[in-house]
């Protein structure tokens, strides 16, 4: 693997560039007397094991989303109906 190094300007200027340097290198940014490094790790996909809900139970109690933009408009109108 080989060492990239690069100033902060030339990073800024570049990052796809040294992002996919990463994937296969390694990649240095210096700033100042400080070195940053670039490392990479691929995100593995997480799902849950089981579903969000068993049973439909939620379903009974659910609105829709014209009655809850009704419902907030409501509340919302009688806040500011109060204000003088």
């Amino acid at each position: 693997m080989s060492m990239t190094v690069v100033s902060t300007k030339e990073f800024s200027s570049n990052q796809e560039k040294y992002f996919d340097l990463a994937v296969n290198g390694h990649v240095c940014i210096k700033r100042g007397e400080n070195m940053f490094y670039l490392s990479y790790a691929p995100i593995e996909p997480q799902y849950p094991e089981q579903p969000f809900c068993d049973d439909n139970s939620d379903l009974d109690t659910a609105i829709t989303g014209d009655e809850l933009r009704s419902r907030l408009h409501r509340r919302i109108h009688a806040k500011f109906a109060t204000r003088v």
